[in-house]
Parts: C-alpha cells; structure tokens; sequence
C-alpha cells in the first residue's frame, strides 16, 4: 500500500474510562490548549468532583469537542494523566496500529486545512461539538508507513530543537525567581498602593481602535467577543507602557492576570479591566514581581466569596513585592526582559513548528503518489 483513502473510524476506539475509584488526584489534571499541547490547569481544582474525569494514558488522542476547529487536540507520550469529562480520548485500534503512525495523526490533525474541515462540519449546528462520532467519518489520504516514520522523524528533530530551548527558559526563571525570593527574605515588603497610580480614560470620541482582550498567561491578544452592535464609547482607552488587571475573576481561576501595553498604540479593551500606570519603580521589575504565582496565590487568599472571587481594587494594592533598591530592580528587570524575549522567540518556534505541518503532510502524500504511480 503506498496510498490509500481510509475512514477514521475504522482504525480508532474511543476511551471513555473515568477516575470513579478516585484512584488519581488532582495532581494529575490536564487540559488541552489550541497549540495542540497538554496543559495544567490554571483554574482553583480544590474541591473538583474528580470521579468523572477521564483515564488518559499513552497513545491516546485527547480534544476539546467546542474547540477542536481551534486546534485543540493533542496525543499523550508523557504518562498517565486525567482529563474533563467533556474531552474526547481515542486510541489507534490494533489494526489503526499496523498502517498509521500515530505522530503522522496527530501532524495532520495539527493544520489548519483539518481545522476548516471541521468548521465546515460543524456549519449551521446550534452549539458546535465534534464528537466521536463526526471524527470517526473524517476520510484521510494515507501513505504507506515507512512514508509516515520518514515525515515524522522530521517533525521530531524539530520538536526536540524546540525543547531543548524552551527547557534553558526554566533556568532564566530560575534565576529570576530566586532573586527575587532572596529579596524577600531579608527585607519587608511594600504594598504595590505606593507605585500605581489608577486611571480610567473613556473612549468618549468613540475611536475605532483595535479591541483587546487580556490572556491569562499576562499579554494582550485579539478580543474573541462579538463587537456587533457594541458601544465602544463606554469601552477604555488603553496607551502604550499602561497597565491592564483583570481582578473580578481571580478565585475562580486561581491567579490575576495583569499586562503591559507593550506595543506602539492604543488599544480599546473591556471596561471591566481595571487600567493604570506605574511610578518610582522599574517597570519590567514591577512585572517580574506581579506575575508570580506567589503573588496571585495572595491576591486568591484576599479575595470575596463570590462565585467568581472577586479581589478589590483597595485589597489588590494592599498586596506587596520586595522593597528593592534601583540596582537590584535593574538586575531582576533585564533577567526578566530576557525570559520575556526568549519566550516570544520559543513561542516562534513552536508557530514555526505548526506551519510546517501542512508541508510534512502534503510531502508525505506526494512521495506516495509518485511511488504508485512509479
């Protein structure tokens, strides 16, 4: 066989084994991001009913079905791990075994051109969910497997070059952190009230700038929300080096998000974010300081008992970093720039990475056509 046409279906066996025994705990959690990778959870899981989450285990495909037109699909080669309820977890079947590669899967999967096929799948559904079912029907133009193993240790040379940089990130945060708690033990701390300074500039001329949301993992991004009939008169004005919080949701999911506008132009963004700029301290130490864990496990602990947990402007500022003097800040902010411009380079490599996809499986449908035609 160099190529062939085959119905997923035929080839894969869903999983729908849970964590009833409580045999796993929440140590074991893990979500699936749109970058097709497995990812703590950044929600509280304390008090989680964890019997209905889902024994995964290696070999298997994992999906979020609302998300997977987004890419969110990822297969698991590092251990046991458990998943939502709501996920989708499949396994190659013995005869899936004998004619795919399930690395050369999980690159196709990884495209953009599978992810319109499931948006077109999903056209004119109320609520769209790809279930086991519509992926059992997906038709894949197979290559032979030597074909597969050639296209996937490709693939693999670049992930693990990818890996070995992104691993050298943990030691600048190593670095960082370990400054930063040294600080914090030899000298008190200063409740960050004495370096910001509130503000709240209204979009009142109504100006079409670009919309913005906030990432919980500390940067802006492109708003997800329906702007129809929005009236962005209300909305904020947000210029560059100032500041967004996001505070109304911090018990919920267990950390704040906060950023800086690091770009050369305003942005619009939801009137919910609380905005402010900085005085009397390095920035960039500033940050290194608020996107800590510990930081936002203290902002968590200050929190209402609301459902969400809402953490107060006045309790937010009562939050401290260490007292440190103008060396010492610059030393903490250049590691920190550093870490920042490394990790937007590792987050290239991993892009990089998912554009080749499309060439790897195209290159790999190509031999096999010529091989047959041969």
């Amino acid at each position: 066989m160099q190529l062939t046409k085959i119905r997923l279906g035929d080839y894969i066996e869903r999983s729908t084994i849970n964590n009833k025994d409580l045999k796993y705990g929440e140590e074991l959690i893990v979500g699936v991001n749109n970058q097709g990778a497995f990812t703590l959870p950044k929600g509280n899981v304390d008090g989680v009913n964890l019997k209905p989450y889902k024994i995964v285990d290696n070999g298997a495909f994992v999906y979020n079905p609302t998300r997977l037109e987004l890419g969110s699909i990822a297969y698991r080669t590092e251990g046991l791990c458990i998943v939502s309820h709501l996920y989708m977890v499949f396994y190659l079947n013995e005869e899936g075994k004998k004619i795919i590669d399930p690395m050369w899967l999980y690159i196709y999967f990884r495209r953009d051109e599978f992810c319109r096929e499931v948006t077109f799948r999903n056209f004119g559904s109320q609520r769209p969910e790809f279930n086991f079912n519509d992926m059992s029907e997906i038709v894949i133009p197979l290559p032979d497997i030597n074909v597969q193993h050639k296209y996937v240790k490709i693939y693999n040379a670049l992930i693990t070059n990818q890996q070995c940089y992104e691993y050298r990130l943990e030691d600048i945060k190593l670095a960082c952190d370990a400054y930063i708690d040294r600080l914090k033990r030899s000298r008190d701390g200063v409740p960050i009230r004495k370096y910001v300074k509130q503000i709240d500039n209204r979009n009142e001329q109504n100006r079409k700038n670009t919309f913005k949301g906030l990432s919980m993992d500390n940067y802006f991004i492109d708003s997800i929300a329906d702007t129809t009939e929005l009236d962005f008169s209300k909305y904020k004005i947000f210029a560059p080096k100032e500041f967004g919080a996001v505070l109304m949701k911090v018990g919920r999911d267990g950390r704040i998000t906060i950023a800086r506008n690091d770009s050369d132009e305003d942005y619009l963004i939801s009137p919910a974010y609380y905005t402010f700029r900085i005085m009397d301290i390095n920035s960039d130490y500033f940050m290194a300081c608020v996107n800590r864990s510990e930081f936002e496990r203290r902002g968590w602990f200050s929190c209402d008992t609301s459902a969400r947990g809402s953490l107060s402007w006045d309790e937010f500022l009562n939050l401290t970093i260490p007292n440190a003097d103008k060396n010492e800040q610059n030393i903490i902010s250049e590691l920190h720039r550093i870490l920042l411009i490394r990790m937007r380079i590792n987050d290239q490599l991993k892009e990089q990475i998912r554009n080749i996809c499309p060439v790897l499986i195209k290159g790999s449908i190509e031999e096999a056509q010529k091989t047959k035609e041969a």
